[in-house]
């Protein structure tokens, strides 16, 4: 008789899983964070697994994974594919096992993730354009070199470690009555949700995905969806989830909700602004889905994991300025002038009386569609706030001046 996927992952192998790692992760905090419980009018306690070594609860699984190898498989090593958080724990703690490790990537992987992986004593082998070459390619050099491949997501033992996660979060905050977690491949919440469901049957148990890689979401719905784009939560975007952790969520998890790329970043965004924390999009899906479904969570104590912060400090960069221009604080003015001395000088009045800052000023004279005498100005500028800006608009157009905002996708 074949086990049942419920079978396999039960709280015993969480709590095993838990005793076996115990030491060698760190049991990250979980707080109370007051600021975003007023901004969602929900209570909001957070869990940092970001302050992991290596900056990620995969890890957890990972490290689980590896402590359950007999003595040939830890002499022969392991074998994964991985672009991401993966990777390095099970580098990691492979190389603080003894452990051989080798990493397949696609050549397509940022430098700094090979680097990364190969600072923490993973073997990198770059392979394919894509994770499905990669993948492939790992498979391959699992049997002709006869290695032990360690799932990311789909398999029990990793499940097990990444569900450590809710018992040291349950532990740690008892009076939580929701979850709200991402889901990629879904090891994470197969986990989590296995805990709920054993010590808080009645806990709402909640799964989040990027709207651009809806995978699990459609599977579990029956639903076919596309999947695709360059989501800010990489850590989530897969596109085919796991077989084992589907059976497992269907069971397990009330909901699935899908969040948009904006509301992802203006998760990062206020993470790093409210608790000083910095995290990936995948760690910011749990808040981001709380910010844009207010009514649904109003009022309840919800558990959020902050799965990882890696994430490049450009794109961190990037994140941070788009918000500063959705919130009005930065942004671009598009002002037609016509070509006549003191024509800027009489814009600049108006910052001036407004006490808006000037960041850099663009002149367009010859790639315009206006007549010869005409010009385009874009005047980028820093205000206090949205009401800061739209004074200093009003102001320009009643002088006269044909002014537009340079708004964001």
């Amino acid at each position: 008789m074949t086990e049942k996927a419920t079978d396999l992952l039960t709280l015993a192998t969480i709590e095993a899983a838990a005793e076996r790692i115990k030491g060698a992760v760190v049991h990250t905090p979980t707080m109370h964070s007051i600021t975003l419980s007023e901004i969602t009018g929900a209570e909001i306690w957070l869990k940092f697994e970001n302050l992991q070594f290596t900056a990620a609860y995969k890890e957890r699984g990972a490290l689980n994974a590896l402590l359950l190898l007999t003595d040939e498989q830890r002499n022969k090593g392991v074998i994964a594919a991985s672009a991401g958080n993966h990777s390095q724990g099970l580098s990691y703690h492979g190389r603080r096992l003894g452990v051989p490790v080798t990493i397949v990537m696609p050549r397509t992987t940022p430098t700094v993730k090979v680097m990364q992986t190969e600072s923490v004593g993973g073997n990198v082998v770059l392979h394919g354009e894509t994770f499905d070459d990669a993948y492939a390619h790992a498979r391959t050099l699992e049997t002709q070199m006869g290695l032990t491949f360690v799932h990311p997501f789909d398999e029990p033992n990793v499940a097990a470690g990444q569900g450590t996660v809710a018992l040291e979060m349950f532990a740690d905050a008892p009076q939580l009555d929701c979850i709200v977690t991402p889901i990629g491949g879904g090891g994470l919440m197969s986990g989590m949700a296995t805990v709920a469901r054993a010590q808080r049957p009645d806990m709402e148990v909640i799964g989040v995905q990027a709207e651009l890689y809806p995978s699990m979401y459609a599977r579990v719905k029956g639903e076919d969806l596309p999947c695709g784009g360059d989501s800010l939560a990489e850590g989530i975007s897969v596109k085919a989830p796991g077989e084992f952790t589907s059976k497992i969520i269907a069971e397990r998890v009330d909901d699935i909700l899908l969040v948009s790329e904006e509301w992802l970043e203006k998760s990062v965004s206020l993470l790093l602004q409210i608790e000083k924390t910095v995290v990936e999009g995948a760690g910011a899906a749990g808040l981001a889905a709380v910010l844009s479904n207010p009514d649904r969570f109003k009022g309840k104590k919800i558990g959020l994991v902050l799965c990882g912060g890696n994430i490049d400090t450009r794109l961190l960069a990037n994140v941070l300025l788009r918000d500063l221009a959705r919130s009005g604080r930065l942004a671009r003015l598009r002002i037609t002038l016509q070509d006549r001395p003191g024509a800027l000088y009489k814009v600049m009045g108006a910052f001036d009386d407004h006490n808006v800052n000037i960041i850099e000023i663009y002149h367009q004279r010859i790639f315009t569609s206006l007549p010869a005498k005409g010009l385009i100005t874009d005047i980028e500028c820093e205000a206090r706030d949205r009401e800061q800006l739209d004074a200093l608009i009003a102001a320009l157009r009643k002088s006269g001046y044909v002014v537009s905002q340079v708004e964001l996708n």
